[in-house]
């Protein structure tokens, strides 16, 4: 997952990078999981660590069978630019 990690108990994915954490939080109700915010410290934005952050997660909502719900506008804006990932978006 390139990194990624779940933090199951702050309902988090997580990623470090550039001496920072970039999270992506969520909220999972049966099997569909609702990305809510996307946050990656002033100091290191623009460095793509948000796209790999997005990246890692869906790789692991994938592999548990989960659907997606993006309510961060940076999650519907990863869909937007990679339609490969857009099977994962709840219907």
């Amino acid at each position: 997952m390139s990194g990624v990690r779940d933090n199951a108990a702050l309902s988090r994915f997580e990623l470090d990078a550039n001496g920072v954490t970039a999270v992506a939080n969520y909220t999972i109700a049966g099997n569909v999981i609702t990305f809510t915010h996307t946050e990656v410290p002033a100091a290191a934005r623009g460095a793509g660590i948000a796209s790999r952050l997005i990246a890692g997660a869906l790789d692991a909502v994938r592999a548990r069978g989960l659907k997606v719900v993006a309510r961060c506008s940076f999650v519907s804006a990863y869909f937007d630019k990679h339609p490969e990932a857009r099977d994962l978006l709840a219907s």
